[in-house]
Protein backbone atom coordinates (compact mmCIF):
# COMPACT_ATOMS: atom_id res chain seq x y z
CA UNK A 1 0.00 0.00 0.00
CA UNK A 2 1.46 3.22 -1.04
CA UNK A 3 -0.90 5.84 1.09
CA UNK A 4 -0.02 9.62 0.20
CA UNK A 5 -1.29 12.66 1.55
CA UNK A 6 -4.10 14.69 0.30
CA UNK A 7 -5.48 16.80 2.66
CA UNK A 8 -5.17 20.35 3.49
CA UNK A 9 -2.38 20.05 6.20
CA UNK A 10 -0.66 17.23 4.98
CA UNK A 11 1.91 14.65 6.49
CA UNK A 12 4.39 17.37 7.70
CA UNK A 13 5.64 14.66 9.93
CA UNK A 14 8.08 13.37 7.35
CA UNK A 15 7.10 10.18 8.33
CA UNK A 16 5.91 8.20 5.52
CA UNK A 17 2.24 6.14 6.09
CA UNK A 18 3.63 3.22 6.11
CA UNK A 19 7.04 3.29 8.06
CA UNK A 20 7.81 3.03 11.71
CA UNK A 21 10.10 5.07 13.69
CA UNK A 22 11.72 5.28 16.92
CA UNK A 23 11.76 9.22 16.70
CA UNK A 24 8.40 10.57 17.34
CA UNK A 25 7.26 12.65 14.11
CA UNK A 26 4.56 14.27 14.80
CA UNK A 27 2.33 15.17 17.76
CA UNK A 28 0.20 11.90 19.18
CA UNK A 29 -3.22 11.68 17.85
CA UNK A 30 -2.46 14.12 14.67
CA UNK A 31 -4.96 12.97 11.83
CA UNK A 32 -4.61 13.21 7.94
CA UNK A 33 -6.18 11.94 5.27
CA UNK A 34 -4.52 9.84 2.32
CA UNK A 35 -5.02 8.37 -1.00
CA UNK A 36 -3.46 4.80 -1.90
CA UNK A 37 -4.09 4.08 -6.29
CA UNK A 38 -5.65 0.66 -4.77
CA UNK A 39 -7.17 1.33 -1.93
CA UNK A 40 -8.47 4.87 -2.62
CA UNK A 41 -9.10 7.77 0.53
CA UNK A 42 -8.36 7.20 3.69
CA UNK A 43 -8.03 8.56 7.16
CA UNK A 44 -4.89 7.65 9.68
CA UNK A 45 -3.57 8.71 13.04
CA UNK A 46 -0.41 8.71 14.33
CA UNK A 47 -0.12 6.78 17.98
CA UNK A 48 2.68 4.84 19.87
CA UNK A 49 3.30 1.57 19.00
CA UNK A 50 3.42 -1.69 20.81
CA UNK A 51 5.32 -4.88 20.61
CA UNK A 52 4.47 -7.21 18.28
CA UNK A 53 2.19 -5.05 16.17
CA UNK A 54 2.47 -6.32 12.26
CA UNK A 55 0.93 -4.69 9.45
CA UNK A 56 -2.64 -5.08 9.51
CA UNK A 57 -2.73 -5.48 13.37
CA UNK A 58 -6.01 -3.63 14.94
CA UNK A 59 -5.06 -1.91 17.87
CA UNK A 60 -7.12 -0.15 20.31
CA UNK A 61 -5.74 3.36 21.25
CA UNK A 62 -6.16 5.51 24.72
CA UNK A 63 -6.66 9.01 24.52
CA UNK A 64 -3.00 9.58 25.32
CA UNK A 65 -1.71 8.19 21.88
CA UNK A 66 -1.01 4.72 23.69
CA UNK A 67 -1.57 1.61 21.82
CA UNK A 68 -2.37 -1.99 23.00
CA UNK A 69 -3.33 -5.35 20.70
CA UNK A 70 -7.08 -5.93 20.41
CA UNK A 71 -8.59 -8.90 21.96
CA UNK A 72 -11.40 -10.15 23.38
CA UNK A 73 -13.10 -7.51 25.74
CA UNK A 74 -10.80 -4.73 24.71
CA UNK A 75 -12.67 -1.34 24.65
CA UNK A 76 -11.89 1.79 23.10
CA UNK A 77 -11.26 3.21 19.32
CA UNK A 78 -10.03 0.56 16.62
CA UNK A 79 -7.33 1.66 13.95
CA UNK A 80 -5.45 -0.64 11.70
CA UNK A 81 -1.04 -0.74 11.76
CA UNK A 82 0.34 0.34 8.45
CA UNK A 83 3.56 -0.75 9.65
CA UNK A 84 5.01 -2.91 12.19
CA UNK A 85 5.96 -1.74 15.56
CA UNK A 86 8.12 -4.22 18.59
CA UNK A 87 7.68 -1.36 21.48
CA UNK A 88 6.82 1.30 23.12
CA UNK A 89 9.71 3.36 21.55
CA UNK A 90 8.23 3.03 17.96
CA UNK A 91 5.71 5.44 16.35
CA UNK A 92 3.71 5.39 13.47
CA UNK A 93 0.19 5.74 11.22
CA UNK A 94 -2.89 3.48 11.83
CA UNK A 95 -6.01 3.54 9.72
CA UNK A 96 -9.32 5.18 11.34
CA UNK A 97 -12.02 5.71 7.95
CA UNK A 98 -11.39 3.48 4.86
CA UNK A 99 -10.28 0.45 3.17
CA UNK A 100 -8.34 -1.10 5.19
CA UNK A 101 -6.27 -4.51 5.33
CA UNK A 102 -6.55 -6.48 8.17
CA UNK A 103 -4.97 -9.62 9.77
CA UNK A 104 -7.85 -11.95 9.76
CA UNK A 105 -9.24 -15.34 10.48
CA UNK A 106 -11.34 -17.10 7.99
CA UNK A 107 -13.99 -14.91 7.81
CA UNK A 108 -16.52 -14.38 4.88
CA UNK A 109 -17.38 -10.95 2.33
CA UNK A 110 -20.33 -8.60 4.05
CA UNK A 111 -19.51 -10.07 7.42
CA UNK A 112 -19.14 -7.91 11.20
CA UNK A 113 -15.93 -7.87 12.11
CA UNK A 114 -15.57 -9.32 16.24
CA UNK A 115 -12.66 -9.63 18.14
CA UNK A 116 -10.76 -12.69 18.72
CA UNK A 117 -8.43 -14.24 21.36
CA UNK A 118 -5.19 -13.62 19.42
CA UNK A 119 -4.53 -10.26 19.71
CA UNK A 120 -4.26 -8.05 16.87
CA UNK A 121 -6.10 -10.16 14.84
CA UNK A 122 -9.80 -10.07 13.70
CA UNK A 123 -12.71 -12.81 12.94
CA UNK A 124 -16.44 -13.08 11.96
CA UNK A 125 -17.40 -15.61 14.78
CA UNK A 126 -20.05 -13.83 16.73
CA UNK A 127 -18.76 -13.47 20.04
CA UNK A 128 -21.13 -11.18 22.23
CA UNK A 129 -19.54 -8.45 23.33
CA UNK A 130 -16.76 -8.42 20.73
CA UNK A 131 -17.84 -6.74 17.88
CA UNK A 132 -16.08 -3.88 16.38
CA UNK A 133 -18.52 -1.25 15.60
CA UNK A 134 -18.24 0.63 12.13
CA UNK A 135 -16.07 -2.28 10.31
CA UNK A 136 -17.05 -4.51 8.35
CA UNK A 137 -15.31 -7.22 5.82
CA UNK A 138 -15.39 -6.51 1.88
CA UNK A 139 -13.79 -9.30 1.37
CA UNK A 140 -13.26 -13.02 2.43
CA UNK A 141 -9.99 -13.79 3.93
CA UNK A 142 -7.11 -14.37 1.20
CA UNK A 143 -7.89 -10.93 -0.18
CA UNK A 144 -4.86 -9.31 -0.85
CA UNK A 145 -3.15 -12.65 0.74
CA UNK A 146 -2.96 -15.39 2.86
CA UNK A 147 -4.25 -14.52 6.55
CA UNK A 148 -5.61 -11.25 5.57
CA UNK A 149 -9.13 -9.18 4.32
CA UNK A 150 -9.94 -5.75 2.68
CA UNK A 151 -12.55 -4.19 5.55
CA UNK A 152 -14.14 -0.49 5.38
CA UNK A 153 -13.97 1.37 8.81
CA UNK A 154 -15.77 4.42 10.01
CA UNK A 155 -13.85 5.34 13.30
CA UNK A 156 -14.69 1.76 14.15
CA UNK A 157 -14.47 1.11 18.21
CA UNK A 158 -15.09 -2.11 20.35
CA UNK A 159 -17.14 -1.55 23.48
CA UNK A 160 -17.40 -5.28 25.41
CA UNK A 161 -21.00 -4.29 24.85
CA UNK A 162 -22.60 -7.07 26.79
CA UNK A 163 -20.63 -6.45 30.41
CA UNK A 164 -19.90 -9.88 30.74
Amino acid sequence: MAFNSIDSIGNKSGQAINATSTTQNAPLLTRVRAKDPTYGEGEFIYLQGCASTAVGSVVVYKADGTTALATARSKGPVAVAMSASSSTSNYGWYQTQGRAVVKAGTVAAGAAMYATGTAGTVDDAVVAGDEVFGAAYNTADGTPSAGFAEVTLNNAFLGDTDNA
